[in-house]
């Protein structure tokens, strides 16, 4: 049960921090469909029906491949399953997604520091060490990052159980 609260703890601040870089070959009519899908998702992993929740955000992610919070959602879904290899791949996607979220709005600190939540998630620390240092760097001034670094917040969040159970 502590997962599924966890799952539903990280899926609520990522519909904060979601990035969608509005792509022009996704139509508003997809994103609403997309929408749709995630809020039935959702419903399912209130009564804890993961298969039936992974194969929505699969849906939903094939019609809004840019949302990476879908993608971070899928992965975590498809880790609780035992399919690692493909929360892999969700992750990927979701790190490319916040990667090209980045590009577009730059000044997003935030986007950033998404990033660094999937190398950690993807099990790639160093990496993760190394954008933390540029996003220092670039976003020094930013409370956020601040924050994130003086309260040591990846050291915290990688030795968290509840992250370890969702992370490869």
């Amino acid at each position: 049960f502590k997962i599924v609260v966890f799952i539903g703890s990280l899926l609520s601040l990522l519909a904060v921090t979601g990035c969608k870089p509005k792509s022009a070959s996704i139509t508003s009519l997809q994103r609403k469909e997309a929408a749709s899908l995630i809020s039935e998702a959702e419903f399912a992993l209130t009564i804890r029906e993961l298969a039936r929740a992974e194969k929505l955000l699969t849906q939903a992610s094939a019609l809004e491949f840019d949302n990476g919070k879908t993608w971070i959602s899928l992965g975590m879904i498809r880790v609780r399953l035992g399919r690692k290899p493909a929360a892999k791949a969700a992750y990927e996607s979701a790190l490319h997604a916040y990667e090209e979220a980045y590009a577009l709005e730059p000044k997003s600190a935030q986007l950033y520091l998404q990033q660094v939540y999937l190398l950690a998630l993807l099990g790639r620390m160093p990496e993760a060490r190394s954008v933390l240092a540029q996003i220092q760097k670039k976003h020094g001034a930013d409370p956020e990052v601040r924050s994130f670094v003086q309260s040591l917040q990846l050291d915290t969040m990688a030795q968290s159980p509840q992250f370890k159970e969702i992370a490869l």
